[in-house]
C-alpha cells in the first residue's frame, strides 16, 4: 500500500511514521508514505497557496492552481483512489477502512484555513471523508487517522492479521475486555474462565462481554448489529 499525502506541513505526517507500528510497517516495506507540498507547485514567488475569499468573509481559502498542479504531479498507480479530508465528507468508519485497504494507492488531500477553493473538488473529484462532526485546524490529523486505521488492515502491519479482526467494530460490536498479569490487582481478579484453558468457554465469554459492552456503551451499534 502506498500513501501520497498533499500537505503544507509534511513533517506532521513524517514524524508519525517514525514511531511504533507505523515505523515497522514502513521499514518492512508493507506501506509507503510519501508527502508532497503544494507550495512546491505554486507560481507565486512567495510560495503563497491561499488568498482571500470572493464575496468576503474571514480567513483564507486554498487556491486551485497549487493544489491541482500538485495533484497532477503525483505518480498514480493502478487501483488508486483520491481522498479529501473535510468536515463535509461522509463519516469515516471501519467499513470504509476495509474498503480503502483494497487499493494499491491512496492519495490524500489535507486542507487548512477556510478550506479548499470549490474548483479543486470539481477538477480532482475526490472521495470526501470526515472523521467526525467537528473542525480541526488542518487535515493532517484526519489523514493520519485514515493512514493508521487502513494500515492495520494490511497483512503484516500488526504481525498477525488476527489482531485487527478482533478490534472494536470489526464485526459491528465493541471489543471484549482484556486482562494480563497479575491475576489479582487491588482486589480485582481476572475472570476465572480466562484461566482454565477451555477455548470454547473463553470464546463464549468474550462474545457475551462484547454484547454487554456494546449494549451499554453504544446502543446505536447494538441495535444495528441486532438487526442484521
Amino acid at each position: 500500500m502506498r500513501f501520497d499525502v498533499l500537505t503544507l506541513f509534511p513533517e506532521l505526517i513524517e514524524s508519525h511514521m517514525s514511531f511504533s507500528i507505523m515505523k515497522r510497517a514502513v521499514e518492512d516495506g508493507i506501506i509507503e508514505v510519501h508527502t508532497v507540498d503544494p507550495r512546491d507547485y505554486t507560481l507565486d514567488k512567495h510560495r503563497k497557496v491561499d488568498d482571500t475569499p470572493y464575496g468576503g468573509g474571514a480567513g483564507m481559502v486554498l487556491a486551485p492552481q497549487p493544489y491541482v498542479d500538485c495533484y497532477e504531479g503525483v505518480n498514480k498507480l493502478d487501483n488508486s483512489i483520491t481522498i479529501m479530508m473535510t468536515p463535509q465528507g461522509e463519516p469515516y468508519n471501519d467499513k470504509i477502512a476495509n474498503e480503502l485497504a483494497q487499493y494499491n494507492q491512496i492519495i490524500i488531500l489535507c486542507g487548512h484555513y477556510e478550506g479548499f477553493d470549490e474548483r479543486i473538488r470539481e477538477i480532482i473529484k475526490p472521495r470526501e471523508i470526515s472523521i467526525g462532526d467537528y473542525v480541526l485546524t488542518g487535515g493532517e490529523l484526519p489523514a493520519l487517522c485514515l493512514i493508521d486505521s487502513v494500515s492495520r488492515k494490511i497483512d503484516g502491519t500488526l504481525g498477525k492479521i488476527e489482531s485487527a479482526r478482533d478490534d472494536s467494530f470489526s464485526d459491528g460490536l465493541l471489543e471484549y475486555p482484556q486482562y494480563t498479569k497479575p491475576r489479582e490487582y487491588r482486589g480485582l481478579k481476572v475472570p476465572e474462565v480466562l484461566l482454565n484453558g477451555n477455548h470454547k468457554l473463553i470464546e463464549e465469554f468474550r462474545m457475551e462481554q462484547k454484547i454487554v459492552r456494546t449494549k451499554t456503551k453504544r446502543p446505536d451499534l447494538w441495535e444495528k448489529w441486532r438487526g442484521k
